[in-house]
C-alpha cells in the first residue's frame, strides 16, 4: 500500500480516510514514542503540544489525537488555533517532546492533516515517520481483528496514575506574537500593510504582530467560520489581496495560506510577488549584511530560472532539492544554510524559525522595504521572471505515474525539443491526487504547447 505519510504529514479527506480512528492511532504512536524517549525521566510524563487551524474538522481530529497521546501515557498541551510555525516554536519554548498540528494548510476545507514536530521544532525525518506508521498499522490490524488494542498494538496503555492528562495554554497566540515581533530589528512605522489571513490560523496573530511594530494594517479575510478557510482568498487566491493593496494605496500586501506557514506578497501597485522574488530580495539584503552563509540559497526544482540568474550575478550558490519544504530544510541543515524555500511562499529562515513561517517571512520583507526607503516594486527588479506554465492533472492513482513508459517518453521527447534554455518538471503531488507538470523557458507559447501535450498523455494514462 502507499505510504501513509506524505511530504507534509498525513493528509486526506477529514472523516473519510483521515478518520478520528486514524487520528487516535497517530496520537498513540506519537505519545508512545515520547514516553519511550523520556523513559529515564522518573516520575515525569512527556508533554506534547497540539494546535490546529480553523477547519470545522480540526476539533474532531484534535480530540482524537489528544485521546491517543494521553492513552499512551503522555500529556497534551492544547494551544488552540495558531499557525503551524507557532506550534513548532511552542514545542521548543515549553520543552515538549513533540508538537502536533491539525491542518491541511492551503487545501480545501474538506481536507485536513496531521503533521509532527520533534522536540527541536523540526519536522520528523522519514525514518521516524516510518516507525510511527508501523505502529499505526499494527493498531489498525488489532482493531480489525476484534481483539483488545491494549494487548495487540504493542504500545503502552497505562492505567490509574499512568494515564496522561491534557491542559490548555490560553496565551499561546500571545507567546507566538511576541516571539515573531522580536525577530525584527527596528519598527514598521509609516508602512501601510494589507494582510489576507485566508480565514485561517493567522487571523489573530499576523495583524497584531504588524500593529505592534507600528504599521498601519488593513485586514481582509480574517473571519473564520469553519468552512471558509482558503475559499477564494489567501495565498491560493491572492488576487483579492492584490486588489486591496491597489485600492487602498497601501505600500505592501501579504496573503497567507490556512495554517500561515507560507506567504505571498504584492507590491504597492498590487502586482504579485512570489516566493522566489521574496527570497531574492531577502538574500540580497542578507548578503550585504553578512547573514547568508555559503553564500548560498536552497530552493526546489520549481524555482524560476530568473532566481538562478539573479543569484548567479551576486555570486550566491543555488542548492536545488526536490519539491517539499522538508527537503529544503534537510539540505539547509546539512549545509548549514540560513535561507531557503519554495516559489509557493514556504520560506525557511533558520536563524529565526525552525520551519516555514509566513509571518516571520512577511516581517523580514516589510522591514527591508521600511529600512531601505525603496518601494517593493523597485526591490524585486533584482530578478527577472522567466515565463512558467504549471498544470495540475487530477488522476485516479498518482502512484501509477512512476514507471509509466508512455509518460516518460513524452517528457523526454518534449524536453529534447524545447532545448537547453528551457526545462520541464513532472512529478506527483505529495498531498493531493494529481500530477504536476511545470514548463519554463523564454518562449511561453512553446512551453505551453509542450506542457499541454504532456498533460494529455498523463490524463490518458492515469485518469
Amino acid at each position: 500500500m502507499a505510504r501513509l505519510f506524505g511530504t507534509d504529514g498525513v493528509r486526506d479527506i477529514a472523516n473519510g480516510v483521515l478518520s478520528p480512528e486514524l487520528a487516535f492511532r497517530l496520537g498513540r504512536a506519537c505519545g508512545a514514542r515520547a514516553v519511550e524517549d523520556q523513559s529515564t525521566a522518573a516520575g515525569r510524563r512527556p508533554l506534547i503540544v497540539v494546535g490546529g487551524d480553523t477547519r470545522r474538522s480540526t476539533g474532531m481530529l484534535e480530540s482524537a489525537v489528544m485521546a491517543g497521546i494521553t492513552s499512551a501515557g503522555a500529556d497534551a498541551l492544547r494551544v488552540g488555533v495558531v499557525p503551524t510555525p507557532a506550534v513548532a516554536r511552542l514545542t521548543v519554548a515549553h520543552s515538549a517532546a513533540a508538537g502536533v498540528v491539525i491542518s491541511a494548510s492551503h487545501n480545501p476545507v474538506e481536507y485536513n492533516g496531521i503533521k509532527f514536530f520533534g522536540p527541536d521544532g523540526l519536522k520528523l525525518p522519514d525514518a521516524t515517520e516510518d516507525a510511527m506508521e508501523a505502529a499505526v498499522m499494527a493498531g489498525a490490524q488489532a482493531d480489525s481483528s476484534g481483539r483488545s488494542w491494549g494487548e495487540t498494538d504493542g504500545l503502552p496503555r497505562p492505567t490509574g496514575g499512568g494515564v496522561g492528562i491534557w491542559r490548555e495554554l490560553r496565551d499561546a497566540a500571545e507567546e507566538y506574537i511576541e516571539f515573531a515581533v522580536g525577530t525584527v530589528g527596528g519598527d514598521l512605522r509609516g508602512l501601510h500593510v494589507v494582510i489576507d489571513c485566508a480565514h485561517g490560523a493567522s487571523s489573530q496573530t499576523s495583524p497584531e504582530a504588524f500593529r505592534r511594530l507600528g504599521a498601519k494594517v488593513s485586514v481582509i479575510n480574517a473571519s473564520p467560520d469553519g468552512d471558509n478557510i482558503n475559499v477564494n482568498c489567501g495565498s491560493t487566491h491572492a488576487e483579492g489581496m492584490q486588489r486591496a493593496v491597489a485600492e487602498l494605496g497601501a505600500d505592501i500586501g501579504f496573503a497567507h495560506d490556512g495554517d500561515a506557514d507560507r506567504v505571498l506578497a504584492a507590491d504597492e501597485h498590487g502586482n504579485a510577488v512570489d516566493g522566489d522574488q521574496i527570497m531574492a530580495v531577502c538574500a540580497a539584503r542578507r548578503l550585504r549584511e553578512g547573514k547568508l552563509p555559503g553564500p548560498a540559497l536552497c530552493v526546489t526544482q520549481y524555482s524560476n530560472l530568473g532566481l538562478h540568474e539573479a543569484m548567479g550575478k551576486l555570486g550566491v550558490e543555488m542548492v536545488v532539492v526536490e519539491n517539499g519544504d522538508r527537503y529544503v530544510l534537510q539540505a539547509m541543515l546539512d549545509k548549514k544554510l540560513l535561507l531557503g524555500g519554495e516559489q509557493s511562499g514556504h520560506i525557511i529562515m533558520l536563524d529565526k524559525s525552525t520551519t516555514g513561517d509566513g509571518l516571520i517571512t512577511a516581517l523580514e520583507l516589510a522591514s527591508i522595504v521600511a529600512s531601505s526607503g525603496k518601494r517593493l516594486s523597485e526591490l524585486v527588479t533584482i530578478m527577472r521572471k522567466f515565463p512558467q506554465v504549471l498544470v495540475n492533472v487530477k488522476v485516479a492513482n498518482k502512484h501509477l505515474y512512476k514507471g509509466n513508459k508512455a509518460i516518460a517518453d513524452a517528457v523526454g521527447c518534449e524536453t529534447e525539443a524545447l532545448g537547453a534554455n528551457c526545462r520541464l518538471v513532472v512529478r506527483p503531488s505529495g498531498t493531493e491526487p494529481m500530477v504536476r507538470v511545470m514548463g519554463e523557458g523564454p518562449d511561453e507559447s512553446r512551453v505551453r504547447a509542450a506542457v499541454d501535450r504532456i498533460v494529455k498523455v498523463i490524463a490518458a494514462e492515469l485518469s
